[in-house]
């Protein structure tokens, strides 16, 4: 089994002596950050990623995440329209100056939102969904304990100042992740360049997100800006086959965002490669077997192992295979039984399931009287353990 495991990480050792360029950490500006690979799962940055902090408009995307949730079980539909209250005509900062006289649709209300900004639009949805703002900010409040959102919570819709409206870097991460991966037919919504409702207010028609014009594959999510929460952005990059979701906050200015922004998707991108390290169904270790008709069984992956690594590291990655151990038989193929955990240094770990490579049956009468002697004779002896042979197997380590 070590031996399998050997040959497994020298073959990662060859893909990753192929890179010829250092990787270097990033050193943001930001006061707080999180980048995610979204392929992979691995965390490339974090900086006080889940402290919870006033997100601003940020948080705009948990109430574009319902209204997307309503329209994909058939509550509301793009053509649906909703009323427009006093309170959500009044509303100020950036809106997309809606009138009581108003009925906007579902569609209307999304671009609203996401390209303009339209803190009344957000009104109009909440109040359309949940009928008062303040039942609809508890609605996110409990979505996001849903996703796993652990260090939010909402006051209102809009990420208007207020002391409960609190979101970390990475639970936006966790949000804008879930909103590309569950809506991919709304999702094109966040790389509109522009849009005004019936004509109104042409100065606010545009996009915010300072990226989307610079032809480095960012399509989304939302900007933010408040005195109190500073200058922030939520964004996503498609370069490839990957792609990336970065939030940053705490920016003084719009130019320093744009340009924080711009430096940590090329970094995120140009400074991490992609590498198959392992094919699905490939053996990478043998678990002992309790009394099958074979002593050990190969462990493989479901799907192909996909790393991303820095550029240029040959060292500072470890693989541990963990199991309870030895299996007892009988044993089906592909049933789970042990996970491989790969550690790379300044990354997240990645951790891949493993199953049985091959069905393994009961021992046969003589195999199992064998072993049913050696327990009685090791008891005999005054040994409580069991024979060495039939001890669990130790997690090996291969750096």
């Amino acid at each position: 089994m070590p031996i399998r495991l050997t040959v497994f990480f020298a073959a990662l050792l060859t893909v990753l002596a192929t890179a010829t360029l250092p990787a270097r950490a990033f050193e943001t500006r930001a006061g707080s950050a999180y980048v995610l690979d979204i392929n992979t799962g691995t965390v490339l940055m974090e900086k006080n990623a889940e402290v919870p902090l006033p997100p601003a408009s940020m948080s705009k995307l948990m109430t574009v995440n319902l209204l997307f949730e309503a329209l994909a079980d058939g509550r509301v539909t793009m053509s649906t329209q909703f009323g427009v209250s006093d309170r959500a005509a009044s509303t100020g900062g950036s809106t997309m100056f809606l009138e009581q006289s108003d009925r906007p649709t579902v569609e209307d209300l999304i671009q609203g939102i996401i390209v303009q900004s339209g803190n009344d639009a957000c009104v109009v949805v909440a109040e359309g969904l949940a009928g008062t703002e303040d039942a609809f900010a508890r609605m996110m409040t409990d979505r996001a304990r849903d996703l796993g959102m652990e260090n939010s919570s909402f006051g209102n819709s809009s990420g208007w100042p207020h002391p409960m409206q609190r979101m970390s870097m990475k639970d936006l991460a966790i949000l804008a992740r879930h909103i590309i991966v569950e809506f991919p037919d709304y999702y094109r919504y966040f790389g509109q360049s522009e849009y005004h409702y019936k004509g109104r207010a042409p100065d606010n028609r545009f996009n915010r997100n300072p990226l989307l014009d610079l032809g480095i594959g960012a399509d989304g999510l939302k900007t933010g800006h408040t005195q109190e929460a500073g200058y922030g952005l939520v964004g996503s990059a498609r370069q490839g086959d990957r792609r990336i979701v970065f939030v940053i906050s705490g920016m003084d200015s719009e130019k320093e965002r744009a340009e924080e922004a711009e430096a940590i998707v090329n970094w995120a991108f140009r400074q991490f490669t992609m590498k198959t390290t392992v094919k699905a169904g490939e053996r990478v270790a043998e678990a002992n077997v309790w009394l099958g008709s074979a002593d050990t069984v190969g462990l493989v992956p479901a799907q192909d192992v996909d790393l991303l690594i820095p550029a240029g590291q040959r060292e500072g990655v470890t693989a541990t295979i963990n199991w309870n151990g030895p299996v007892a038989a009988p044993i089906a193929q592909g049933q789970e039984l042990a996970e491989m955990v790969i550690s790379r240094d300044g990354l997240s770990d990645t951790v891949v399931p493993l199953y049985a490579q091959e069905g393994v049956g009961n021992a046969g009468f003589g195999k199992r009287l064998t072993v049913a002697a050696e327990r009685v004779l090791a008891l005999v002896m005054g040994n409580d353990a069991p024979p060495a042979a039939l001890e669990p197997d130790v997690a090996p380590t291969t750096n």
